[in-house]
């Protein structure tokens, strides 16, 4: 199965309504036969996790189907529902390579491993944790160097805060040059490193996952904040 990635920009104005799609288009996607697994996502910039960082202007969708459905998906009712008040529209296609961890209890995406072997081209990454109530200041203090590494790493293209909830459900979507890149920043990076090992000895996540993927197509270009 591929993985696809929506974002939507919006105007603010609309925050309301983006704000019920989230709550609503869950039953049109858990109705749709074609669709594996979906995520409907907040977005932020991930500075701390919190809800200060809350872009209300910019949403998305993760959804995973065979590719052979992807463009009656792409025509169907919640995709233009969100076209009719967005300001602009990107898609991200992507094949899984790489997934470790579980995301809501299960192994949402299916990995090509071969393709995993030989891709040198744009790989997309999410990171998602379900974070101990107990464990959010900590976390909290920890995250602030890991973004101002992630977004002056080398090779990053793309990089924004993703989220479920305003908090516990947090995570990240980055593009990357390559997968060399990402590996460099990954487990070479100080901060990064740093936040791995306190991850292990703090128990921060109760649920942890984190999948690359093959960037196979990108269709248009998310607006700035209007």
């Amino acid at each position: 199965m591929i993985t696809v990635v929506y974002l939507w920009r919006i105007p603010r104005t609309r925050a309301p309504q983006a704000i019920w799609h989230m709550a609503v288009d869950r039953f049109s996607l858990k109705r749709d036969k074609s669709v594996g697994f979906f995520k409907l996502i907040g977005t932020g910039t991930g500075e701390t996790f919190t809800p200060r960082d809350a872009d209300p202007t910019l949403w998305g969708l993760i959804v995973t189907m065979d590719e052979e459905n992807v463009a009656a998906f792409d025509a169907g009712t919640v995709v233009t529902a969100w076209r009719k008040f967005a300001l602009s529209e990107s898609r991200y296609l992507a094949s899984p390579i790489s997934s470790h961890g579980q995301w809501a209890g299960a192994q949402p995406f299916d990995v090509d491993f071969e393709l995993g072997k030989n891709w040198t081209g744009q790989v997309l990454a999410i990171t998602r944790a379900k974070i101990r109530w107990s464990k959010n200041l900590r976390f909290w203090r920890a995250v602030p160097p890991v973004i101002e590494s992630l977004r002056g790493g080398v090779g990053v293209e793309v990089a924004i805060g993703i989220g479920e909830a305003p908090l516990g459900l947090q995570g990240t979507l980055s593009i990357w040059s390559d997968g060399a890149a990402l590996q460099a920043f990954a487990y070479k990076g100080a901060a990064h490193s740093a936040v791995i090992r306190e991850t292990a000895a703090q128990g921060w996540y109760s649920e942890e996952l984190f999948a690359r993927f093959a960037l196979r197509e990108v269709r248009g270009s998310v607006t700035s904040t209007k």
